[in-house]
């Protein structure tokens, strides 16, 4: 069972939000991650058309992106320390007392300093065959650290939005009715201004015998603020504009919906716009509950709110 709302949904509100018909009617799975990647995978693009390097190591986390630069630079010097031992025993000079009596070593260590235009002069390249590997080594190590270096300046230098959203969504009372309610958090220093919210929501219902996916853009109770300094709390009333009106939890559930998640906003670090987003499936929504005090009350002189009760729920009193 629907509710009138649902029932009498309009083209504006039923539209696929640029997921396309074939979403709508066919597709099963959740569109948008909670982190906010999309649930969408493209075939059929060559490896050239598809790859973006620089994309990939300008998004990825600075965990991976640390380890990748590291092991680069062990593969980078063992290969060279290989080349280097091709070119004949005779090809690095290593003086007695350097501290250096493996051939590999020698020539890793050898690697590591060209790479890095340390020269210690203690290790030598002789014969044309090893000084071929050096211009080599040179360049291409030019050509890396420049790239390295670009990249890095990117990754600093590319403004983001760091917004926790709450684990979970929670239906409660709402102004006598019932609401949708999720909240969230700037988790940087640097404050956030003239934000905006948008929540569409995908949802199952049954038309002349099929089962279809819908679309709603749903209203909230505040859509902006100006500044985001505590938690917004961020709420959809189930009143008779909305596609919920009306509905039990057990009809709710049998929508099976997904809240999608749009926040924008301008940081201030960067005075750009910034985005992020986030989603909501069925399994993460408690119904009949609230939010719990975010408020951190030990000094009445001090304006908090404690992070780790973010995403605390507590049963809501009919």
């Amino acid at each position: 069972m629907t509710s009138p709302a649902i029932d009498q949904a309009s083209e504006e509100t039923s539209r696929d939000l640029g997921f396309g018909a074939v979403v709508a009617q066919e597709s099963q799975r959740r569109l948008l991650n909670p982190d906010g990647t999309f649930n969408v995978v493209r075939h059929g693009l060559s490896v050239l058309t598809s790859l973006s390097a620089y994309h990939w190591l300008v998004t990825m986390t600075w965990t991976r992106f640390v380890g990748l630069l590291g092991g680069s630079m062990l593969v980078w010097n063992g290969i060279f320390a290989a080349l280097f031992l091709a070119c004949g025993p005779g090809a690095l000079v290593v003086p007695d007392g350097a501290g250096v009596d493996h051939p590999w070593l020698s020539a890793y260590f050898f690697s590591v300093q060209t790479f890095a235009t340390i020269g210690y002069g203690q290790i030598a390249p002789a014969g044309v065959a090893a000084n071929v590997v050096v211009v080599l080594e040179s360049f291409l190590s030019v050509v890396f650290i420049t790239l390295t270096t670009g990249i890095v300046f990117a990754r600093f230098s590319r403004p983001t939005a760091r917004v926790i959203f709450s684990a979970r969504a929670v239906v409660g009372p709402y102004q006598g009715g019932r609401a949708f309610m999720f909240r969230l958090v700037n988790a940087r220093r640097s404050q956030l201004f003239e934000l905006e919210a948008r929540v569409a929501c995908a949802y199952w219902t049954t038309e002349q015998g099929r089962r279809i996916r819908r679309f709603a853009n749903l209203s909230l109770e505040r859509p902006t603020v100006n500044f985001l300094p505590l938690s917004w709390t961020l709420v959809h009333a189930f009143d008779a504009t909305s596609p919920f009106h009306g509905l039990s939890e057990a009809a709710f559930r049998a929508l099976e919906p997904e809240f999608l998640v749009l926040l924008s906003g301008v940081d201030e670090t960067w005075e750009q716009v910034v985005h992020a987003r986030s989603s909501y499936a069925s399994s993460e929504i408690t119904w009949g509950a609230k939010f719990a005090d975010i408020y951190d009350r030990r000094d009445p002189d001090q304006l908090a709110i404690d992070v780790r009760q973010l995403s605390t729920i507590e049963p809501a009193a009919v």
